[in-house]
């Protein structure tokens, strides 16, 4: 959420601003701590991981809110950031005065033997979250490894654990 955080501020800060954010996922703004407890059904419906939906930072921020899109590229020099359409794959230039760029976090994947199969989840966004939660729930998993042990491992083999799945928590340091 920091580049919807970071957003909001803006406009706080310039009333008059031509704020645009760009977001590769399908929402802007979620809680992503709260996603291990969505995941283990604590936390029941997964709207309530929506801190601020899209059309809330339209209305109440007035930014100019585009999910699904990624910037593939930028120019210092140009002052201009290209953008890929991830709907449609088309490419457009953005001019900007001000660049703020928020990331976000990908988890590591180690270069293990079978880390490509359809079974290895990660979990950085509501899609992952969903893709987990629908596993953990269907009933059909039984035994589950959780590679890493950080706050995010752990909390999704709390959560995972108190749905009944037999879970294993492998973690490459000396403590967790």
């Amino acid at each position: 959420a920091g580049g919807a955080s970071a957003a909001a501020r803006a406009r706080r800060l310039e009333e008059d601003a031509q704020i645009i954010l760009i977001e590769r996922g399908y929402e802007p703004s979620f809680a992503n701590c709260g996603l291990p407890y969505y995941v283990g059904g604590e936390i029941e419906s997964r709207g309530k991981l929506l801190v601020a939906p899209a059309e809330r930072l339209r209305q109440r921020y007035r930014l100019d809110v585009r999910t699904r899109q990624e910037v593939v590229a930028i120019d210092r020099n140009q002052k201009t950031v290209s953008v890929k359409n991830l709907e449609n794959g088309e490419t457009y230039d953005e001019t900007y005065d001000r660049l703020i760029i928020s990331t976000g976090a990908s988890p590591f994947r180690p270069p293990i033997p079978g880390i490509d199969s359809s079974h290895v989840l990660e979990l950085r966004d509501l899609v992952d979250a969903d893709r987990m939660h629908e596993r953990a729930a269907n009933g059909n998993s039984r035994r589950v490894v959780i590679v890493g042990a950080g706050f995010i491992g752990i909390e999704v083999a709390e959560n995972l654990a108190r749905r009944g799945l037999d879970v294993t928590i492998v973690e490459l340091a000396d403590q967790i």
